[in-house]
C-alpha cells in the first residue's frame, strides 16, 4: 500500500533524524516512521502548511475503533505536562503524528495492538501556550 508522503518542517526533519534510531518504540513503528521520514516532503519551517502536526501544534485526534477523541500538545520534554495535554516530541503520540496533516489517517502500534486514529484539527501553539 502506497502511503502519501508526510510532509516535515526542516527543523522536525533533522530532530527526527537525529532522534530516531535512539526513539524507545517498537520495531513496526520504527521501521515505518525510518520509511515516512525518507519519504517526507521538506519545507522552511515557515512554509509548513499550518495543519500540519509540528513541534509546537495542537492536534485534536480520533481513534476509529471507538470515536473517543484526545488532544495532544508537542512541545520540547522541558515543557511536557500531561495535565495541560502538553506531550513531549519524544513521546510515542508525537511521533506518530508528526508530519500528518488533518484528515489523514495512521496506524500506529499501541500495547494493545495496531490502532487507527484521525487527525481531526491540527492548530499552531501561540508563545503563551507553550
Amino acid at each position: 500500500m502506497k502511503t502519501k508522503s508526510i510532509l516535515l518542517s526542516k527543523s522536525d526533519y533533522k530532530f527526527l533524524s537525529e532522534h530516531l534510531d535512539k526513539a524507545i518504540m517498537s520495531d513496526y513503528n520504527k521501521s515505518r516512521l525510518k520509511e515516512e521520514v525518507k519519504n517526507a516532503t521538506l519545507f522552511d519551517d515557515d512554509k509548513l502548511p499550518e495543519d500540519v502536526v509540528s513541534l509546537h501544534s495542537e492536534a485534536k485526534i480520533q481513534s476509529t475503533s471507538n470515536q473517543q477523541e484526545f488532544v495532544f500538545k508537542l512541545v520540547l520534554p522541558k515543557d511536557a505536562d500531561i495535565k495541560k495535554q502538553k506531550v513531549s516530541i519524544f513521546a510515542p503520540i508525537s511521533i506518530a503524528l508528526l508530519g500528518y496533516q488533518t484528515g489523514d489517517l495512521i496506524n500506529w502500534e499501541m500495547p494493545d495492538g495496531i490502532k487507527e486514529f484521525k487527525i481531526l484539527n491540527v492548530r499552531k501553539l501561540n508563545e503563551d501556550e507553550l
